[in-house]
């Protein structure tokens, strides 16, 4: 059994979820969060996110025990619990929002390495465009070759980027001082952060875009040896990487103070760790950060396609992007997803700005996604689908499904507007592939309900629309 051909063990599933949550985003934290926020605001936030974000991969857990036969995670719970054109839209959505970070990632990995190189500058000049361009096809060609021995290199750059992170920590806390921890807990001597309440919405997005990939492991679900291992791989590498990032946030904190902090270029780590040693903690954790974002770049252009798969083979999405090649990869998920980072590539050339907002827009697309999978493990617990004999699971899960779900929608509330309206725009067009599946299967396109859901979302996209051309909304 343990050498089922191209199934996932425990070990390859946990590194799926870790790598794919460890990317670029836990090395530019220091500075991040220290934009919008101080550090009593940073505490409660990393509270409200460390219960929220456990209560999701408990969600995750229970749905992938108790609804075996939905693979392919996030989109599949949209589908069963709110039909069809939701569970489009969390698959449509998760997809951009994927790809999307990963357009972010090419941009970090070569502004990381024009701290080397200077013809790479900020990772959006032409060279570095180029540069990103050879190495999204020279990946695209790796995956092409099996998900299995993608899945074992990603194990190998798991483990690769985990240990300069450990040893930063372990510099930190020595250099840690409580007088600079403590100069100004409240953010009160920066007038610009505004109220608590105000900087901790504003440092939500970012605790969710570090947190992006907790979902891995349900995703290749129906390519796990073990289906109990999928529950267990996420919560082991939610607590791991939850870990990770509040030691690297906050030991930061006691290093250099936050307006210090808020001015640094990414990787900000690798200028903390400057900081403290010189020169060579800052390549130390630049090297760290490139080995790291191959490794992600690998997790999500696997986790791009296998989803679009994933809702291919059960008629969400339409027949073409169930194609396989002889290595069982989905080559028509694949082709469409790296084109479209491909085309966002060439955009962020012509305006270097979009790099955090592509982040903040990549983070708003996937809380649809994660709304409707709380809300699902919480109909469940409600219904009392699946509980026949487990009383007291029942209510230990309406508990956890309620939380998770009062999380998600306060998350959409900390993204604001603009994301709302920009995340339409982006929703909108999606409903041509939605048609063209529904086609296929002879079924009529829209219920009655999904033809109110889809012209509030064209509303939104129409205003977005409008807004970017009379300029009151901006990338």
């Amino acid at each position: 059994m343990s050498d089922t051909p191209g199934k996932l063990r425990l070990g390859a599933l946990v590194a799926l979820v870790v790598g794919s949550m460890i990317g670029g985003g836990i090395f530019s934290l220091p500075q991040n969060m220290a934009a919008s926020a101080d550090v009593g605001a940073i505490l409660i936030g990393w509270a409200i996110t460390a219960v929220g974000m456990l209560t999701l991969a408990f969600v995750f857990q229970t749905l992938a025990n108790r609804k075996p036969d939905l693979d392919g995670g996030v989109y599949a719970y949209a589908k069963a619990g709110f039909g069809d054109y939701m569970g489009f839209s969390s698959a449509w959505g998760y997809w951009i929002s994927a790809w999307l970070g990963n357009v972010g990632y090419f941009v970090l990995l070569f502004s990381t390495l024009g701290y080397f190189f200077p013809i790479f500058g900020e990772g959006n000049t032409p060279a570095a465009i180029i540069g990103a361009s050879i190495l999204l096809w020279a990946v695209h060609f790796l995956v092409l070759r099996g998900i299995k021995e993608a899945a074992f290199i990603n194990l190998v750059t798991t483990v690769a980027k985990v240990v300069p992170l450990v040893l930063f920590i372990l510099i930190a806390i020595f250099a840690f001082k409580l007088d600079i921890f403590t100069s100004d807990i409240w953010g009160v001597k920066n007038p610009d952060l505004g109220s608590v309440m105000d900087q901790v919405r504003n440092m939500m997005l970012v605790t969710v875009w570090v947190f992006i990939g907790i979902e891995g492991a349900s995703i290749f679900s129906s390519r796990a040896e073990k289906r109990s291992d999928v529950g267990r791989a996420t919560v082991i590498g939610f607590i791991t990487v939850l870990l990770l990032l509040v030691l690297v946030n906050v030991l930061s904190l006691g290093i250099m103070t936050q307006p210090e902090l808020a001015k640094l270029q990414n990787p900000s780590m690798a200028a903390v760790l400057e900081h403290v040693v010189g020169h060579w903690g800052a390549v130390l954790i630049s090297v760290g950060l490139i080995i790291s974002l191959l490794g992600a770049l690998l997790s999500w252009v696997l986790l791009c396609a296998e989803i679009m798969f994933a809702a291919a083979k059960d008629h969400t999405m339409p027949a073409f992007l169930k194609k396989e090649n002889a290595n069982h990869v989905p080559v028509n998920a694949l082709w469409l997803t790296n084109a479209m980072v491909q085309l966002f590539l060439i955009i962020t050339l012509f305006s270097a700005s979009t790099y955090l907002s592509l982040i903040y827009l990549a983070t708003s697309m996937i809380l649809v996604p994660y709304l409707w999978s709380a809300a699902y493990g919480f109909l469940l617990a409600v219904r009392a689908e699946t509980y026949e004999n487990a009383l007291a699971e029942r209510k230990k899960d309406l508990i956890i499904g309620g939380i998770a779900l009062i999380y998600a929608i306060w998350l959409i509330y900390a993204g604001g507007l603009k994301y709302l309206l920009l995340s339409a725009l982006l929703y909108a067009p999606g409903a041509i592939l939605f048609a063209k599946a529904k086609r296929e299967s002879g079924q009529p396109v829209f219920t009655n309900i999904e033809k109110v859901i889809f012209a509030a979302v064209v509303i939104g996209a129409l205003v977005a629309a409008y807004g970017l051309y009379d300029g009151f909304l901006t990338l």
